[in-house]
Order: C-alpha cells, then structure tokens, then sequence
C-alpha cells in the first residue's frame, strides 16, 4: 500500500515525486466528490460514482479518508474554508470600517455566484441537520473566527461613529450572507416562477450594489 507521508526533502528541495502524486490524487477526489455531494446530496452520492469521476479506485478513497463520512467532512472543511479564506484576504482591519463592509459584502456575493456548489453543500447539510458541520472543530472554528472579526470590525466602526451601536456580528454576518445565498439557492424557482434570471449580468450587478447599499445604510448611525 502506497505511504502518504514519505521522508522529508531538504530545505528548498522539490517535494518527492510520491508526495506530489499524493497530493494531487487527495485533490482530485476532493473536486470529484465535491461535485457528487453538491449534486446528489449525502444520502444519494456514491463512493464508487466519486471513484469514477477520477482516476483513481474506491480503495484509494478509502485510503485517503476512510470512507464516505470521512471524505463527506473533508469535502464541507474544504468547502467552508474557501469562504473564510476569502473574507481572511481582505484584512478588515486594516481597512475604514465603512470600506471593510463593503468589501466584505461584495466578497460574500461574488463567491457564493461563483462557487454554487457551495451553495448547494451547505443546503444539503442544513437537510442533514448539521450532522458533519457539528462533529467538525475546524468548521467551527473557522466560522467563529469569522465573526469575530466582524465583531471587531462593529466595535471599531461604532468608535467611530461610523455605524449604531448594538450590532450582533451574527446578526450582521447572517444578513450579508442571507441574501447572497438565497439568491443561488432559489435560482432555479425565481427563474421559473418570475421569468427572471438572477445570473443575468444586469441583475447580478443590480443586487450586488442593492445589498451593499442595503447593509450599509442598517449599519448607519441613527
């Protein structure tokens, strides 16, 4: 069986051969089964429709995350990181509180337009109740970290006197995201039910500036 942690190269060396070969199967299966679970949720996707989306065999997901539970975990960390990796870039400390929401509001809308799959993750595990996200510390910690900064942010903002002061940074956090989500979420049947698309590019450019605009005139002071 092939190892997964070969013996460490010298400092400034190529990774072995066997490390990047490694590395790229883990990813392959990732994007193959984020593409499974975002499909056919937890319930429907199969390991072997995983393994054949790949070049890779059963036993080597297997292998790599012990099986459906685990890889179905490492698919939502993945998935939930990429969020907070993004809202990490913009260094919202660093920035006027008032430019730190905008940034991070248009931030959130263009990835969930971006990353539907995501959208459809995070439903599919709402349908499971939580089930993964609740056993995962890294999901949770990741997404706490979040908010937190958006506490911070608030605090700085109401010093300020940029935005009220009395924010709940959940609040706020569920705000920017209820609308960015339910936009991709509820596409399918806006479209079906309004005869509109919302990944029109005038309308996406339309409800970006709207929930911005929205945002920020709740932060406003009184």
């Amino acid at each position: 069986m092939p190892r997964d942690e070969p013996r460490a190269a010298p400092a400034g060396a190529a990774p072995p051969r066997r490390a990047r070969d490694a590395d790229g199967t883990r990813r392959a299966i990732l994007d193959a089964a984020t593409a499974e679970f975002s499909e056919k949720g937890y319930a429907g996707a199969r390991v072997d429709d995983i393994a054949a989306r790949t070049r890779t065999t059963k036993r080597m997901i297997y292998y790599y995350f012990g099986g459906k539970d685990g890889l179905y975990a490492a698919v939502l960390e993945q998935a939930y990181g990429g969020m907070r990796d993004a809202e990490g870039a913009l260094r919202l400390d660093e920035l006027p509180p008032a430019e730190a929401v905008r940034r991070l509001v248009e931030t959130t809308f263009d990835h969930h337009a971006a990353h539907p799959e995501f959208v459809r993750l995070v439903s599919g595990e709402n349908i499971e109740e939580a089930r993964t996200v609740a056993a995962s510390p890294t999901i949770r910690e990741r997404n706490a970290a979040v908010v937190g900064a958006v506490a911070a942010l608030l605090r700085r903002g109401e010093e300020e006197g940029t935005f009220r002061a009395g924010v709940d940074p959940l609040d706020l956090h569920m705000l920017i995201s209820g609308f960015c989500f339910h936009r991709v979420s509820n596409r399918h049947t806006l479209r079906a039910i309004f005869g509109e698309d919302p990944a029109a590019p005038a309308r996406v450019e339309a409800h970006r500036r709207m929930v911005v605009e929205a945002v920020l005139r709740f932060l406003a002071p009184a």
